[in-house]
């Protein structure tokens, strides 16, 4: 046999050596590489059948090819095998075997697992984003002339401690029949921003603002800024339910118009500043695979002028079509309780329409 075959030879034996060795209890063997785990389950990536999922109770030990890193409640080793004994677990590291109890595995990931993990404590600006796109619109011509149009933008960036939670809505809809007083039916754009970070697992500060403007109400801008405190009262992969409550600046200008009475009655501009509380509840649900549940609560009574406030309410739906499309429905309630003389105090706003998704993570 010449100097290349046997080189080639053991070569090729040497491959299973360079990969994870995952033995089970009842004797079956598993090659590959170590991706991740919960203490639950293990992820090993294999070439022949992808990625297998593992019961961890099901394993005996594992044998790395590189380091393995494993959380132990809230200490993390690292060790390049695993062996499990009974209920004890013990980590080969390099300063000597480690041993602790099986139930207090919370995490086991390879190398490139680690790597991502890593990357995922300290994202770019631009990484760790998930978010939507709505948009509707509907148009008529003959009989009616109207157009409609509705966007809405929502985005959120989960870090390891803390949360940046972004959105915005604009509905514009308008009668363009000559006769038709006003033309304009509907002219309202929000958009607001919160920004969260954990002090403990259920407790969090928070920094908020918020804006809007809403032509047919004569409001310019109304900006609150503001912060406090919530608390995590439910916290899974499936619900969350936050509580918030704090102090914010409002300001707000309203423009000058003309009362529709006989004779004309004209109002001038006015601006508002003032002090009030933020009290008010965040509700996420996932249903299933396909569908999320949104609600958000914010109430702001007013310190400065007592028995007046201001309030939002919203409701929404996204149902997945696929990975990257879904039908969205929302329903939004802006209530002021001293609007300008004419005007309404509640803005009603229902839109339905596609919501195109969009996710940017770290990379691995």
């Amino acid at each position: 046999m010449g100097t290349k075959s046997v080189a080639g030879l053991l070569l090729l034996l040497a491959i299973p050596v360079l990969a994870d060795q995952v033995v089970l209890k009842n004797g079956d063997r598993l090659t590959g590489s170590v991706s991740k785990s919960d203490g639950k389950v293990v992820v090993i990536k294999t070439d022949y059948a992808g990625e297998v999922t593992v019961k961890f109770d099901a394993i005996e030990s594992i044998n790395a090819s590189g380091n393995i890193t494993v959380g132990l409640g809230k200490r993390t080793v690292v060790g390049d095998s695993v062996t499990v004994k009974g209920d004890e677990l013990v980590v080969a590291t390099k300063t000597g075997p480690v041993e602790a109890p099986k139930s207090s595995v919370n995490a086991l990931r390879g190398p490139e697992a680690e790597t991502a993990y890593e990357k995922s404590l300290h994202p770019g600006l631009l990484q760790g984003w998930n978010g939507g796109l709505n948009l509707g619109f509907a148009l008529t011509r003959g009989n009616s002339e109207t157009k409609d149009l509705n966007i809405a933008f929502n985005a959120v960036r989960t870090g390891f401690h803390d949360k940046l939670l972004l959105s915005m809505t604009s509905i514009y809809a308008a009668n363009d029949l000559p006769t038709a007083t006003p033309h304009t039916t509907a002219n309202a754009v929000g958009g607001d921003a919160r920004y969260d970070h954990d002090l403990t697992p259920r407790l969090f500060a928070f920094a908020a603002a918020d804006f809007y403007h809403d032509a047919l109400q004569f409001l310019d801008l109304r900006s609150i800024l503001g912060g406090g405190l919530g608390v995590h009262v439910i916290k899974s992969d499936s619900t969350i339910l936050d509580l918030l409550a704090g102090a914010n600046y409002t300001h707000e200008s309203y423009s000058a118009y003309i009362l529709p009475t006989t004779p004309p009655t004209p109002e001038p501009a006015v601006s508002h500043s003032l002090a009030a509380l933020t009290l008010g509840d965040s509700f996420v649900h996932k249903i299933g695979k396909g569908t999320v549940i949104t609600q958000g609560l914010l109430f702001y009574p007013d310190l400065t002028n007592t028995g007046e406030y201001r309030g939002t309410f919203n409701l929404g739906t996204v149902t997945k079509i696929n990975k990257w499309l879904g039908w969205q429905n929302t329903f939004a309630d802006i209530y002021v309780s001293d609007p300008p003389m004419g005007t309404k105090k509640n803005d009603l706003q229902f839109t339905t329409g596609l919501n195109i998704a969009f996710t940017h993570q770290a990379a691995p």
